[in-house]
């Protein structure tokens, strides 16, 4: 019974892992030039964020050791992951310059997480201080998945003001009334622009690991759809 409930408590640090080792892959995938897949494999640990800590509520399984994990994880996954994806798809160009820049992108987003933890008062449901580390990085991965339909100016631009927001004091919008999974505002833009690129016909040349991203997404909004039923029911 004991060991039931260890399993029971560790599921949802599993999926944390699981974000943790998609940044890790997507930095090895940048590496050696599948650019594509790396973006999608910061796109699956986005999903798998989202699902973590609504595990850890719904299992009653909520801890320190499960937010502090969190955190890390996010700054690997969402920061590390997505500026070396920008270093070798723009900024490689200029050398050790543009190693340089693409690393502020993490040093801001870590301090905008150590900011968020340590914070007494929490944001609204309906925004956030700053840009979360998941949505910017989740949208350089987009930039990057499509970046042959954007001049770099417009990567480096949006980079460069992320790196801005994500430490900012601004509200930005939550979308949270949206009716969509936690960061599911980009994952379906990015299934969106996987529309697009099917009808253009160029589907066959599309990188393989969508294959297990979208089977991931539609579970999860299965998975969101039956539960907000069912408390629409017990409500």
């Amino acid at each position: 019974m004991l060991m039931r409930t260890r399993l029971i408590k560790s599921i949802p640090n599993m999926f944390t892992l699981g974000n943790l080792f998609c940044g890790f892959l997507s930095v090895g995938f940048a590496a050696n030039g599948q650019y594509s897949n790396a973006a999608i494999l910061i796109l699956i640990g986005m999903m798998l964020d989202s699902m973590d800590g609504r595990l850890a509520r719904m299992l009653k399984a909520d801890s320190n050791l499960g937010k502090e994990l969190d955190s890390l994880a996010d700054v690997v996954t969402f920061g590390v992951a997505p500026s070396f994806l920008v270093y070798y798809t723009y900024f490689y160009q200029f050398g050790l310059l543009g190693l340089a820049i693409a690393g502020l992108f993490p040093l801001f987003g870590a301090y905008r997480l150590a900011r968020f933890n340590i914070s007494t008062t929490k944001s609204s449901g309906n925004y956030f201080t700053g840009v979360p580390i998941t949505a910017a990085g989740g949208i350089l991965a987009l930039l990057t998945l499509f970046g042959n339909y954007l001049p770099q100016i417009v990567t480096t631009v949006i980079f460069t003001a992320l790196c801005f927001l994500m430490v900012s004091r601004l509200r930005i919008p939550s979308f949270k009334e949206v009716p969509l999974p936690k960061y599911g505002t980009i994952v379906t833009i990015f299934l969106g622009c996987l529309l697009f690129v099917i009808y253009q016909g160029t589907y066959v040349k599309y990188p393989y690991l969508i294959y297990i991203a979208i089977p991931l997404y539609i579970a999860y909004l299965a998975y969101r759809f039956v539960k907000g039923k069912n408390r629409k029911e017990l409500d």
